[in-house]
C-alpha cells in the first residue's frame, strides 16, 4: 500500500495552501493512507500556559470544520489527531476517517507535556492509557502520539497485537527534529512495524517554533522517506507482509 506522510504550516492562510498542495499530491501517487500531523487545523495554542475556554471551543469548531473536507483526499484512509470535548471532558484524540465509514476515535494522548511552549496538560486531560489497535480494512494499526512515542513498552504492546504500522501526529519543536526520529526508529525497532509520523511546521511569525521532519520508518529501523521545507509530503509503497515477518526476528521475537 501507498503511504504518505506530510508538514502543514500553521497558520490559516499557509495552512489552506499546504493542504491544497496536500490533496494534489495525494491523488497523484494515488495514495492507500494518509496522515496528518496533530491536530493540524488550528494554530498551536498549548503556546500559553493559562487555558482559554473560547481558544478551546474555536480550536474544536475548526477540526469540525476541516474534518468535513477529509473526503477530498478519499479514497484513501486518512489519520490524523484532533482536540474533542467528551463529557465535559478536553482531549486530543486519534483517529481514523474512511470514505465508506467516516470518522472513528482510535486513541486518546496520554502523556501529555507541561513546559514552555507545549502547556498539554494544561489545556486537557490525558487519556485512559488504552493503547488498543485498529483495524481499517487489511491494515492493523496503533498510534502513539507525540509523546506517547517515548514510552517503548505500548510499541512492543503493539507488535505484539500484530500491527503494521504505529501513526505519530507531532507537534516538535525544531531544535529536536533528530531525537525524534530516534524514537520513530525505535517504536519501529521494538515492534516489527512501520512507523509513520506527520507534524506540524512554523510559518513565518508564528509564536511556536516547529520543526518540522515527517518520516517513514520500516520494521527494522531504515529511514524511508523524510519530509523537509522543502518537500513537505512524501509518499512510499509499504509491505505490510514484510511487518508481518518482521515480528518472527530479533528483538521481536524474544520472550518476556
Amino acid at each position: 500500500m501507498k503511504v504518505t506522510v506530510c508538514e502543514l504550516r500553521d497558520s490559516p492562510d499557509d495552512l489552506e495552501r499546504d493542504w491544497e498542495r496536500l490533496v494534489a499530491h495525494v491523488k497523484a501517487e494515488g495514495s492507500d493512507l494518509v496522515l496528518l500531523p496533530e491536530m493540524p487545523f488550528y494554530p498551536w495554542f498549548a503556546v500559553k500556559r493559562e487555558f482559554d475556554a473560547a481558544v478551546w471551543q474555536a480550536a474544536v469548531d475548526a477540526h469540525d470544520q476541516r474534518q468535513s473536507r477529509l473526503h477530498e483526499l478519499a479514497p484513501a484512509l486518512v489519520l490524523g489527531s484532533r482536540p474533542v470535548t467528551v463529557n465535559s471532558k478536553r482531549l486530543n484524540e486519534g483517529f481514523a476517517w474512511e470514505q465508506a465509514n467516516g470518522y472513528r476515535a482510535a486513541h486518546v494522548k496520554h502523556y501529555l507535556p507541561d513546559e514552555d511552549g507545549f502547556w498539554e496538560a494544561s489545556w486537557y486531560s490525558r487519556g485512559d492509557g488504552a493503547f488498543m489497535p485498529i483495524q481499517c480494512g487489511a491494515v492493523r494499526i496503533g498510534f502513539q502520539i507525540c509523546t506517547d512515542i517515548w514510552f517503548t513498552e505500548h510499541a512492543r504492546a503493539y507488535g505484539k497485537q500484530g500491527v503494521h504500522l504505529i501513526a505519530t501526529p507531532r507537534a516538535t519543536e525544531k531544535a529536536t527534529v533528530d531525537k525524534w526520529l530516534v524514537a520513530g526508529r525505535a517504536a519501529a525497532i521494538v515492534s516489527g512495524a512501520y512507523s509513520l509520523s506527520s507534524t506540524r511546521a512554523s510559518s513565518e511569525g508564528s509564536a511556536a517554533n516547529f520543526g518540522g521532519q515527517g518520516w517513514i520508518v520500516g520494521p527494522d529501523g531504515q529511514v524511508l522517506g523524510l519530509t523537509s521545507r522543502q518537500g513537505p509530503f512524501v509518499t512510499v509503497e509499504i509491505d505490510l507482509e514484510e511487518a508481518e515477518r518482521a515480528k518472527q526476528t530479533y528483538p521481536r521475537y524474544v520472550l518476556e
